[in-house]
């Protein structure tokens, strides 16, 4: 990843909510139990249908990157959206890799 990406993310797939720290192009931090009060710059937020059908390895149109789903699905994107923007490659990589791990729902 690139050295400058910085930020904290969340990805709220309904039942399980997993922020993300980066600093300097790696994952500094990752919790899996935030709390109401955990700060974070952005989120995605979808329905456990909607993450499974991303993290099938050909998913369905519409399914096949944040911005389709959030234009046609119920992906929800919040917060600081200048932060994404400014590393969407690079956090486009790590969304990519929901398709090679699977999602927690």
């Amino acid at each position: 990843m690139a050295r400058y990406f910085t930020c904290t993310y969340l990805w709220d797939m309904g039942t399980q909510k997993v922020i993300v720290e980066m600093l300097d192009g790696k994952v500094y931090r990752i919790n899996t139990d935030p709390q109401p009060l955990d700060s974070y710059d952005f989120a995605l937020r979808a329905s456990p249908a909607t993450w499974r059908e991303f993290a099938k390895p050909v998913p369905e149109p519409m399914y096949h990157g944040i911005w389709s789903a959030s234009f046609r699905r119920d992906l929800k994107i919040e917060g600081n959206i200048l932060v994404m923007m400014q590393n969407l490659r690079n956090f486009t990589v790590q969304f990519e890799l929901l398709r090679k791990v699977g999602v927690p729902v």
